[in-house]
């Protein structure tokens, strides 16, 4: 299943730099970075349910955000990508322009 996972993470203080290098940190484990605060995870539900508490765990409820977008096993119907930064291809390594 792909999972789309968006953050914003306050970082006024150096608590909030040290969780925003966290997180992503987490996310870059768990898939690739397809802008700044944007991954796209490929993981079966058990990888899926340890990354997602792993981030909830990780942030500050009352100062950043974290988003999921389920995109599912059919994906590609529903990602499409203009310009830069082509990615690499979740199953098989290859590059998407």
């Amino acid at each position: 299943m792909v999972v789309l996972v968006t953050y914003d993470v306050s970082t006024l203080d150096s608590s909030g730099k040290r969780r925003l290098r966290r997180v992503a940190k987490i996310c870059l484990d768990y898939g690739q970075r397809v802008q700044n605060s944007v991954f796209e995870l490929d993981l079966d539900h058990a990888l899926w349910v340890q990354c997602r508490q792993k981030l909830i765990d990780e942030i500050d409820p009352e100062s950043d955000s974290l988003r999921f977008y389920r995109l599912g096993n059919h994906w590609r119907e529903k990602v499409e990508h203009i310009g830069t930064k082509p990615s690499t291809d979740l199953s098989g390594g290859t590059l998407i322009a």
